[in-house]
């Protein structure tokens, strides 16, 4: 069975947060549209976390990314994984991090099940780096080697262009990539969770970008289900461009739906008014047929934000 949305769209993947606990303050972090910070006290069990996701593959979710806040933190996240890691049907578990504990725990993610991983880097100054995230780059750098070294792959680079901060280090940072995991992701700054001001002071289009990208890349496609971005491949790196969410070309090809910290099934980045709490049914003693209601109910509520 696949469930196919009220616009056509294949509900193919899950991301699930697993926390809003995070070891690093950045202020542009847009919590995965989550509208409130939770603590550990309402974040769900490994049992509950596994069960929405097998329920979810009976419906043909084939892809799973493990989000937070920071999922790391958790320290059952390797047990976590091996437990999704054992629900045949699926394709893809991945995880998404700021990398700072990835080091200690790379080598065991991916002996647990883990394919992939997409760690956030903003940018190679140290001094800059501790500004935005208040963290060290020493130790994501680390968490980097050790995610190459156990086998992940691809291991994606995320950097979030921001004006002013990081922008003239786009450059550096294919450089660093070419030479360390081989894939980059630019990302342009969202209007999500942070104020009017900090977007105004510090977007930056990603434009000028992938128009220099288009005359050194020896070969561009585009992921049709990823908001139809370009993919840029050159020859020692692979760059995608993540523009912003505010487009018809993202909502369009989304075939996405969200879990909350707090177990809630969250059918738009961008809407909080929609959520369907599968997590007290859960509480409550809720049979798998009760659950997949629930599924198909979010997968209903399933619609363009930024109408096609």
């Amino acid at each position: 069975m696949m469930l196919i949305d009220l616009y056509g769209r294949p509900l193919l993947n899950l991301r699930i947060s697993l926390t809003q606990r995070c070891n690093l303050r950045c202020s542009y972090c847009h919590r995965e549209g989550e509208d409130s910070v939770g603590d550990k006290l309402s974040e769900m069990s490994i049992d509950e976390i596994v069960r929405i996701a097998r329920v979810g593959s009976s419906l043909g979710i084939r892809g799973i990314k493990l989000t937070g806040g920071e999922p790391l933190i958790r320290k059952d996240i390797v047990k976590i994984v091996r437990e999704i890691a054992k629900i045949e049907t699926l394709e893809d578990i991945s995880i998404t991090t700021n990398g700072v504990m990835l080091a200690d725990l790379a080598e065991e993610l991916k002996n647990a099940g883990l394919r992939r991983v997409n760690i956030n880097l903003p940018t190679l100054d140290e001094s800059v780096y501790n500004k935005l995230t208040g963290g060290k780059l020493e130790d994501v750098i680390e968490g980097i080697k050790s995610a190459v070294s156990a086998g992940l792959h691809p291991v994606k680079l995320n950097m979030l262009v921001l004006r002013g901060i990081n922008d003239t280090e786009v450059d550096e940072m294919i450089n660093f990539a070419s030479k360390t995991t081989g894939f980059l992701q630019l990302i342009e700054l969202e209007q999500m969770n942070i104020n009017k001001k900090y977007y105004e002071n510090y977007h930056k289009s990603l434009e000028d970008y992938e128009n220099k990208l288009k005359h050194k890349a020896i070969k561009v496609e585009n992921r049709k289900y990823m908001q139809n971005r370009s993919v840029y491949h050159l020859p020692n790196v692979t760059i995608e461009i993540v523009g912003p969410t505010e487009n018809t070309e993202f909502c369009k090809y989304c075939t996405r739906l969200r879990v909350t910290s707090d177990g809630k099934l969250k059918p738009c980045l961008m809407k909080n008014d929609n959520l369907v709490d599968i997590l007290t049914p859960i509480r409550n003693g809720a049979s798998d047929d009760e659950l997949t209601n629930i599924f198909k109910e979010a997968n209903l509520r399933r619609k363009p934000y930024f109408l096609i």
